[in-house]
């Protein structure tokens, strides 16, 4: 089996030094692109697996990259930036990018990261009929949730919001996102609206509720669900 292409599109020359070495090491085979011409250029020809993208490019911003890319490729991109305003992640969430990783990195966050967006890949507009997670399972075919023997009852909301972040497993869902796709357009701003839904929902679904296991908070931008193969 060949071992997953990974491109990475960063112009900082020690990032590229130690990226390099490391992904490789971790069993990837490893390209790089100083600008964003060099990286939508590298992905039409070289087709690789998944996009490491940092947002401060020499020639563009990295948000008009992930615009570009999603007009044609549904290649897996995570962002890896200095930038640390939750209005940055979120515009390159909303955009299309996969997940976000923060300078300073760690390279064993990092390559989890990468390994989830892989096993995730085209998985995008599909859902498995049996998604399970903490002891939980979600029965897509039936729309029942059962934690055991016992089936979990949620509302309608509860259930549509559920299995859209299901969808999406393993990556950050923003909260526009979630708001628009269950709520409708008009309410992409209602964030105490969501929080009480997602509230509501972990209340039922999580073993603490205070530690949520399976719906994750993304402080400022939104959440992840982790099912037992994340």
């Amino acid at each position: 089996m060949n071992a997953p292409r990974i491109l990475i599109v960063d112009d900082e020359p020690q990032i590229q030094r130690f990226l390099k070495p490391a992904l490789t090491a971790a069993g990837f085979d490893v390209l790089e692109a100083l600008t964003g011409a060099e990286a939508l250029k590298a992905v039409a020809t070289q087709a690789p697996d998944l996009v490491i993208l940092d947002l401060g490019l020499p020639d563009m911003d990295g948000k008009e990259i992930i615009a570009h890319l999603r007009g044609w490729s549904e290649v897996p991109i995570i962002i890896l930036s200095a930038r640390d305003r939750e209005s940055e992640k979120i515009a390159a969430l909303d955009l299309g990018a996969d997940d976000y990783v923060e300078k300073p990195f760690g390279i064993g966050e990092l390559t989890a990261r990468i390994r989830t967006a892989l096993r995730h890949r085209g998985r995008s507009e599909s859902i498995p009929s049996l998604i399970e997670a903490d002891g939980l399972g979600i029965d897509t075919v039936k729309r029942l949730v059962f934690r055991g023997s016992e089936q979990v009852h949620l509302t309608p909301k509860e259930y549509d919001l559920l299995t859209l972040l299901a969808r999406h497993a393993g990556r950050v869902v923003t909260h526009r996102t979630l708001l628009t796709a269950v709520w409708g357009p008009a309410h992409g701003d209602d964030l105490h609206y969501l929080r009480v839904f997602i509230g509501q929902l972990r209340q039922k679904i999580e073993r603490d509720p205070t530690e949520p296991k399976i719906v994750r908070t993304e402080p400022g931008v939104g959440y992840r669900l982790v099912t037992d193969q994340d």
